[in-house]
């Protein structure tokens, strides 16, 4: 069963297609029809690799073959890509002294690896006009502490009970 969306053999039907050989021979513009012939008599399948040109490419080739390769690129290239995942610290607006160098830790090893972090603080049921501005004033400090190996990506936002940014790891 065929899965992807590539034109083969019975399916190429086009009027005229430029006709590619296995070992890279050009058999030039010929009609559909005359490409599966020599396709058939040659014992390869006849694959459109390019059906937006004009006029469209075919080549003759092994379909299983190339799917396979196409899936073991498809598999090196996810292999090869950075997930960058959003990483939270969660302090209060009254955070000892302690605590908080804990959280700066944490937070410049979570950047350092690639990751972005976010940090919130929230805010008790009542909390005062005072402790919101505490609390930006702890996550400006938060943000100077992590400038080493990251940049605020986005500013510092009161939402509910919750004041948070968003830092991401340094452009090299």
């Amino acid at each position: 069963m065929k899965k992807d969306n590539t034109i083969i053999n019975e399916m190429v039907r086009f009027r005229e297609v430029r006709l590619v050989g296995d070992n890279g021979h050009q058999y030039g513009i010929v009609s559909s029809r005359e490409a599966q012939k020599i396709a058939q008599n040659e014992g390869f399948d006849l694959v459109c690799v390019a059906p937006k040109a004009k006029p469209p490419v075919c080549k003759l080739m092994d379909y299983s073959k190339y799917r396979y390769i196409q899936q073991r690129k498809a598999r090196e290239a996810k292999k090869h890509q950075k997930t960058v995942e959003l990483k939270e610290i969660r302090m209060t607006a009254v955070i000892d002294t302690h605590d908080y160098e804990t959280k700066l830790r944490n937070g410049n090893k979570f950047l350092a690896k690639g990751n972005k972090l976010k940090v919130s603080i929230r805010l008790p049921y009542r909390f005062v006009p005072a402790l919101v501005k505490q609390g930006k004033e702890l996550l400006a400090q938060f943000a100077e502490g992590c400038s080493e190996v990251g940049d605020v990506e986005s500013k510092i936002k009161h939402d509910g009970r919750y004041i948070s940014m968003v830092l991401g790891p340094k452009k090299k």
